[in-house]
């Protein structure tokens, strides 16, 4: 069963992702803060990383890099409830991200996405983002 790890300072947020990822058949695992990802213990790697753009302390973006550097490779969604940030558009780029969604989220746009990470292979010429959306 794919795991698929969400980290979003919003709790409703984090129980709403909860609740329709464990309904399409895949495990969750949920976290507040990249720190408490970072410092969890979970023996298994998630098959794709739901991160919130902007979180107290390390940011989803910072996550992405401190990772990639480490080697540790994981499709990413990135998450976030502000449309206007160019700036944290253009840092989301990376050969793991799949898409940079705007909240609220559907939730068929969400499991899309999840679905695509799970078949994700990076993308080596870099460049842009495969997918940004708002419903």
């Amino acid at each position: 069963m794919p795991i698929i790890t969400v980290v979003d300072d919003d709790i409703s947020v984090r129980k709403s992702l909860d609740r329709l990822i464990r309904s399409a058949g895949m495990d969750v695992r949920v976290f507040a803060t990249a720190e408490e990802f970072l410092d969890s213990a979970n023996p298994r790697k998630p098959d794709c990383l739901i991160l919130d753009v902007q979180l107290p302390g390390l940011s989803g973006i910072e996550l992405l890099h401190h990772l990639g550097v480490h080697e540790y490779n994981v499709p990413v969604i990135f998450i976030t409830a502000h449309e206007s940030d160019e700036d944290a558009m253009s840092e989301a780029v990376s050969d793991w991200t799949v898409a940079y969604l705007i909240k609220p989220l559907g939730g068929d746009e969400l499991l899309e996405a999840v679905r695509a990470a799970l078949k994700w292979k990076p993308n080596k010429e870099g460049g842009s983002l495969p997918r940004r959306s708002h419903e």
